[in-house]
């Protein structure tokens, strides 16, 4: 088994850790599938690997870490699929509540959050208000989310400050940023996908522009700290040139 990153020296010595790093969470109806196994089955040990891996992030100094968990098409799932879905992101966000403060964790949801449920909206508005007082480790959680929705949202919104006189100075690529659902976070530097396959799947389109890709096979119920160290090698193994070239 591979070392952790937490207890190699040299790693610790170079500081070379993404910032940000982003995960498409694919393979949990696979995974169940494998153990016949109902798919809701999947996304319950999903959600066990996304706890760890947020709190093996936080333990090594990763800043952000941004999960996209359920998408704007996921809708089209079975019904008992959705809604076992949602059951398990209540539970969690019951569990953030008690737990934001003492972990000294931040959390954000991004996305659409109007087709939630009220008591759902209600627990990401007790986050959002939690994590105001916190500084730390953030993990945002990308629910009903889309990011080409996400683009027309924040194009619609600069159309109306820029109607109603809010906005005067010409739109640049920053400006823009900001009415984004990461407004004031920094871009993904690394973006992983579990699960063998090989597209965004509209997934922080915006964002993603300069970050590194990095796929593997494994499900993401079965993705461990270990797989996060070696999608990390992978990445200081990259020569990040954002469209230059160094010397």
């Amino acid at each position: 088994m591979a070392e952790n990153i937490t207890n190699n020296a040299a790693w610790e010595q170079a500081k070379c850790l993404p910032r940000h790093i982003a995960i498409i969470l694919d393979g949990n109806g696979r995974w169940a599938k494998k153990r016949l196994l109902p798919r809701n089955a999947g996304h319950l040990a999903g959600s066990e690997t996304f706890r760890n891996i947020a709190t093996y992030c936080k333990e090594i100094g990763i800043e952000y870490l941004t999960v996209y968990a359920f998408s704007t098409e996921n809708w089209k799932r079975p019904e008992e699929e959705v809604g076992g879905i949602m059951k398990l992101l209540d539970k969690y966000l019951h569990e953030a509540i008690r737990d934001m403060r003492e972990k000294n964790i931040r959390m954000k949801v991004f996305g659409d959050v109007s087709r939630l449920s009220p008591q759902l909206q209600q627990l990401i508005a007790e986050t959002d208000e939690i994590s105001k007082d916190i500084e730390g480790f953030q993990a945002n959680i990308c629910i009903n989310y889309g990011g080409r929705a996400e683009i027309v949202r924040a194009a619609q919104a600069y159309a109306e400050d820029y109607a109603a006189g809010k906005v005067t100075d010409e739109l640049t690529e920053d400006m823009f940023s900001n009415y984004m659902y990461s407004a004031g976070i920094p871009d993904p530097d690394l973006l992983i996908r579990p699960g063998g396959e090989y597209r965004l799947s509209n997934f922080l389109l915006w964002q993603c522009a300069y970050s590194e890709f990095y796929y593997t096979d494994t499900l993401w119920p079965d993705f461990t700290p270990q797989e996060l160290d070696k999608a990390i090698e992978a990445y200081n193994s990259r020569d990040r040139r954002f469209g230059g070239v160094k010397p």
